[in-house]
């Protein structure tokens, strides 16, 4: 097949470490021609173009092709895909994030393409924004989703979000949860001793994790609440926030205030290839934030042997299975984290269990070798039915 992905911005995310590992299983394991396109914009998240280059995956830099709204500037984008596409030819062109997502698509439907995909990573329209900005990605979600032949979702949860609120009828989706390297993971128990030595920890020491961007909606304000009341009662906790971005200073800021600098740690930007190395250092993983797709690390920390606990928001539930891979607590809540934080502190044979439980449970479902071969399956199956009947009906 000749296939061209089409996403925004290859920052270090979900999202975009989806789409390198797909792209890279396409050319490798099944041979097929692939075209990477993105814009160039990056973040205080880092990137993954050096990996994608490493990787040996044609890629090319779409300027102008960024996140912000500007549409003298998007018309440019919208003109210059088409061109792309035309002389590219794909078979199937299969399109990430929200502005790559709707602008890609319409590109390719334009041109002819044979069968047009979306991934949806995560709602692109939630209640925490502003309600016009809100009417307004739905409508562009809705005349998007027209011009293409199938949705793939991370998460059952992306798929029920879309139908209720009319993007899309339920008979378009498909869920293809979002696969990783789960051997790095499964062996990251090797790293445990030497990565907790260099960032200081001693045995008595419990270590509750987060992984995320510090930005807003990713809820670091709600542990450090809950550290607040932790600490107090069981002094060897210490809290370890892996990842960088604008609220640092202001996350600093609180924990000063909150007399916790001695027990929070942050690790600044890290490269994926190392988070099993930290998520090995850790003896519990929170998830707070408000708004996710399904978020990668609760995968990857069951996957490394370590308990979570996590906020009930969109796809967390399939993975978070409530007493049985970890704890899932109403969004915003501190009381309610705090107390879940407690109970896998005083018993670490519940921490043990869970962890296994959910292991064995990622394992069998987020392999990346399992998301690639779905994805060329239904990518077959869209161009079977258009050979069949001479186009594929949108709807």
């Amino acid at each position: 097949m000749r296939i061209a992905h089409i996403i925004t911005r290859m920052i270090v995310g979900g999202a975009q470490e989806n789409t390198l590992l797909c792209c890279r299983d396409l050319i490798h394991t099944f041979g097929d021609d692939v075209l990477l396109l993105c814009g160039a914009e990056q973040g205080p998240e880092g990137t993954l173009l050096e990996d994608v280059k490493s990787s040996n995956i044609p890629l090319e830099i779409v300027p102008g092709l960024q996140r912000a709204v500007h549409p003298i500037n998007d018309m440019l984008v919208y003109r210059r895909l088409k061109a792309i596409l035309r002389h590219y030819q794909p078979d199937v062109v299969h399109t990430h994030s929200a502005k790559g997502g709707i602008l890609g698509r319409l590109a390719a439907w334009h041109v002819k393409v044979p069968a047009v995909v979306h991934t949806v990573h995560g709602a692109p329209f939630h209640s925490y924004q502003h309600a016009l900005s809100r009417t307004l990605s739905r409508w562009c979600e809705t005349f998007a989703a027209r011009r293409c032949h199938a949705l793939v979702s991370v998460a059952d949860a992306m798929t029920e979000q879309l139908v209720r609120t009319n993007v899309a009828p339920r008979d378009r989706f498909v869920t293809i949860y979002s696969g990783m390297d789960v051997t790095s993971f499964v062996n990251a128990a090797k790293h445990r001793e030497v990565t907790r030595e260099r960032l200081g920890y001693t045995p008595e020491h419990l270590v509750v994790g987060k992984v995320a961007r510090l930005f807003h909606l990713k809820g670091h304000e709600y542990l450090i609440r809950a550290a607040e009341q932790l600490v107090p009662r069981y002094p060897q906790l210490r809290f370890l926030l892996v990842g960088d971005g604008i609220l640092r200073t202001e996350l600093q800021r609180m924990i000063q205030n909150a007399g916790l600098t001695d027990h929070v740690q942050f690790t600044g930007l890290v490269e994926p290839s190392r988070i099993p190395e930290y998520l090995a250092a850790m003896d519990l993983a929170v998830h707070t934030s408000l708004r996710e797709g399904l978020a990668r690390v609760l995968p990857q920390a069951l996957l490394a042997g370590c308990p979570v606990i996590s906020y009930d928001v969109d796809g967390a539930r399939e993975v978070v299975i409530d007493g049985q891979t970890g704890f899932l607590l109403p969004p915003q809540s501190v009381d309610e984290l705090a107390n879940a934080i407690e109970q896998m502190v005083v018993n670490p044979d519940l921490r043990k269990r869970m962890a296994e439980e959910g292991r064995r449970l990622c394992e069998e479902r987020f392999p990346h070798e399992r998301m690639t071969e779905q994805l060329r399956h239904l990518y077959q199956q869209l161009l079977n039915q258009e050979s069949n009947l001479g186009s594929v009906k949108a709807f």
